[in-house]
């Protein structure tokens, strides 16, 4: 798996240590493992895993701006888990409502040493963003107006949503409340993934 994460990296133009490698096949293996009992993730295999949670997570690295985050809707850590690891510079609070998911977590925490992660279960509409974050981050959460409308608390004055996204969601950017606007819309290529994957990077209006 290591062999196929380095063609994958290389075949993105992404450059990491041979640690954070390890640490990510190390997370897809724990994955794997626990996605028998836990039903974490419909993909089953660990070498699509590499490509649909991995590398399709962490291509978005370079676009986050801060040091605070918060993954909404984390499952079993994606995008988050991956992001913690090629950022270990950054903070990620890994938020999800589901308890075993959140177990899971803890467990990886812990086996890949992870100190720049927190996971918290919380619905998010009831957890304080104490201090508020540089970014809120979702892969496959909910519709932006419910990202927004859900999770509006909890960026700082600076931060902003990011939204992971297949095809572009033209109607959902259309439907965004007016004190939000979308700042960037972020094509991203993801080596052996089917489909499209877009960034939307969206920031509250200032009233």
């Amino acid at each position: 798996m290591l062999n196929k994460l380095a063609r994958l990296l290389a075949a993105a133009g992404i450059s990491l240590s041979g640690e954070q490698q390890q640490q990510l096949v190390a997370y897809v293996e724990l994955l794997h493992k626990w996605n028998k009992a836990y039903n974490l993730t419909s993909v089953r295999d660990p070498n699509e895993m590499l490509v649909r949670h991995i590398l399709d997570s962490i291509v978005v690295a370079p676009y986050l701006a801060g040091s605070r985050f918060i993954d909404v809707g984390t499952g079993p850590g994606l995008p988050g888990i991956p992001l913690a690891i090629v950022l270990p510079q950054a903070q990620f609070t890994l938020l999800d409502s589901l308890g075993k998911r959140v177990r899971f977590l803890r467990q990886v925490q812990h086996e890949l040493k992870l100190e720049n992660v927190t996971p918290v279960q919380s619905r998010v509409e009831a957890f304080p963003a104490e201090p508020p974050f540089d970014g809120v981050i979702s892969r496959a959460f909910a519709s932006l107006t419910d990202m927004v409308s859900w999770c509006h608390h909890l960026p700082g004055e600076e931060g902003r949503f990011y939204a992971l996204k297949g095809v572009l969601p033209e109607d959902e950017i259309a439907q965004l409340p007016a004190n939000f606007s979308v700042e960037n819309i972020t094509k991203l290529q993801v080596p052996q993934l089917e489909g499209e994957r877009h960034l939307v990077t969206i920031k509250p209006n200032k009233i």
